[in-house]
């Protein structure tokens, strides 16, 4: 099968890539920084071709050489997660993009959500409780998510919906808070300065989660919104113990530095009920 994989230099991007290429399928990748992506180590090993949802194109299924399957993994403008430029920009260039790809021959795709879809929920968050968004980002991917499925009474495809959650690895943004606590462990600082930590939050490593989001992709029993994440709530003080000790440090946290954020509840995790049915299957 031909797998076009969208946002290929990015964060979890290069994973899926990676993980794809073990598979017997052909990957065909793309983002808007061909530059970046030579520095890949998957870049000779596929075909890669660049493009800009911002320049929009007549017929992207010839454009990417009609692709057998969608991984569609590319969003611009994050962690600004507030900005309107969500759903002022990036909602309608993606679904232009996704609905010209299905009206041109495109039947199987898969898109990376969010859990900001979710709101202010707390607990354990399951796929088919409502969902309440409340910031730009989680408004615009979920009202991607509801143009998909009017798009699927007409078009009929298969349809994944992934909802990603808290990510960790190598090649993280630089100022996500794990990156920045390394960071601070390496320059032998005395001190972390962090929030509370109370809060609990659904924690997985980057590379666990693309291997989930190609497992989803590559099957079709199972379809609509899955949850991608460990199902195991941890909280960040924990988490950032745990780094703490596994690097042998003497930093201390000055806990409460940082107040809380006002977009995200205390507390939640995901179901990964529909992930560990799909991931027996394979």
């Amino acid at each position: 099968m031909k797998i076009l994989v969208t946002g290929a230099s990015g964060f979890i991007g290069n994973y899926v890539i990676n993980y794809l290429i073990k598979t017997n399928n052909e990957i065909i990748a793309t983002s808007r920084n061909i530059k970046k992506a030579r520095d890949f180590s998957w870049f000779n090993k596929i075909e890669y071709i660049p493009c800009d949802l911002n320049n929009k194109k007549k017929n992207y299924f010839n454009f990417f050489n009609k692709p057998d399957i969608l991984i569609h993994l590319s969003w611009e403008g994050l962690p600004k997660y507030k900005e309107l430029f969500h759903f002022e920009k990036n909602l309608i260039n993606n679904y232009y993009f996704i609905k010209n790809l299905i009206r041109n021959g495109l039947n199987d795709i898969s898109i990376t959500g969010t859990c900001f879809e979710y709101g202010m929920q707390s607990g354990v968050l399951k796929e088919d409780i409502k969902t309440e968004p409340i910031t730009s980002y989680g408004i615009a991917k979920d009202s991607l998510r509801r143009f998909i499925e009017k798009l699927n009474e007409k078009y009929r495809f298969n349809y994944k919906w992934i909802r990603l959650f808290y990510l960790y690895g190598q090649g993280q943004n630089p100022k996500s808070l794990i990156p920045q606590l390394k960071k601070a462990i390496d320059r032998r600082d005395v001190e972390f300065n962090m929030s509370g930590g109370e809060q609990l939050r659904d924690y997985l490593e980057v590379e666990k989660a693309a291997e989930y989001v190609c497992k989803i992709a590559l099957q079709n029993e199972i379809n609509g919104a899955i949850n991608c994440c460990s199902g195991s709530p941890i909280s960040i003080r924990n988490l950032v113990e745990r780094i703490i000790e596994i690097n042998n440090s003497k930093i201390k946290l000055n806990l409460g530095y940082y107040p809380y954020p006002d977009y995200v509840p205390m507390a939640f995790w995901g179901d990964n009920s529909k992930l560990n049915k799909i991931l027996k299957l394979n």
